[in-house]
């Protein structure tokens, strides 16, 4: 179902060119705007996307990704994800987010905490309870995360062998506990640097976005979050809104949004 959009969406092009370098000649620009570094959003986007750089660069699409945060958090985030630095922009305010009419999270009295404990509870965040729940029961749509010889260290878990993901449920798709050992691994990594990621509090509930921008500067396809762990419309494949202009075969040409109530 589409939603009516605001005077700040419908600037979504304007707002987000006037902060990207020139783009190349006939390339397309895939622009993720994301919340805090330590958000877990941010986290699984980056680890989602790193894939699939080489395929992107073939397609000829430029990313570039703008979070919450300072430049020390940016360098532990790429070192950990994998996400190229040169494509992380970071910035200590939510000023984009607001330009955007972005999600900025449940507000309550007492400061950004309250309410983003309650967006974790459901409260002001419709569907996180349900992809948390996905993560550990498993999901046969989404694809497998650990490979069988992967060595998996998730504090406080001890070191296994991901095999023992295959004897619990099989092969070839996400096997109970497989997200929710992958989360609890980025949870570990931004609670022992906690201020390295967040080194501020005032945005924590901040969601994000993700925009794709045509070679004309037309606006190609957008999601808007508004829920935690909601970065994509489908979390299970979150990049499928990318093969039609991965397949150069069928480039496509016609606008996408995708907004549910």
């Amino acid at each position: 179902m589409t939603r009516y959009r605001s005077e700040s969406q419908q600037q979504t092009p304007e707002a987000l060119l006037g902060r990207l370098p020139p783009a190349r000649s006939g390339w397309r620009r895939l622009v993720i705007v994301m919340g805090q570094l330590g958000d877990f959003d941010s986290m699984e986007y980056a680890q989602a996307l790193v894939p699939r750089l080489a395929e992107l660069e073939l397609a000829q699409i430029d990313l570039q990704a703008f979070a919450i945060g300072d430049a020390g958090g940016a360098e532990r985030f790429s070192a950990f994800t994998g996400f190229p630095r040169h494509a992380l922009t970071v910035d200590s305010s939510s000023e984009l987010h607001q330009t955007l009419g972005l999600y900025g999270g449940l507000q309550v009295p007492g400061g950004p905490w309250p309410g983003f404990l309650l967006m974790c509870a459901g409260i002001g965040s419709p569907g996180t309870l349900q992809e948390v729940l996905r993560g550990y029961i498993g999901d046969r749509s989404a694809p497998q995360i650990f490979a069988d010889e992967e060595e998996v260290k998730a504090w406080p878990l001890p070191a296994f062998r991901a095999e023992r993901f295959a004897r619990a449920g099989g092969r070839g798709f996400q096997r109970p506990f497989e997200l929710a050992t992958k989360r609890l691994r980025n949870m570990g990594e931004v609670i022992s640097n906690w201020r390295t990621y967040v080194p501020f509090d005032d945005h924590i509930a901040q969601r994000g976005g993700t925009f794709l921008i045509g070679t004309d500067g037309a606006l190609l396809y957008e999601w808007r979050e508004t829920h935690l762990l909601g970065f994509a419309h489908d979390m299970a494949v979150p990049l499928a809104f990318l093969d039609p202009y991965l397949n150069v075969d069928h480039p496509a040409t016609s606008i996408r949004e995708v907004y549910e109530s």
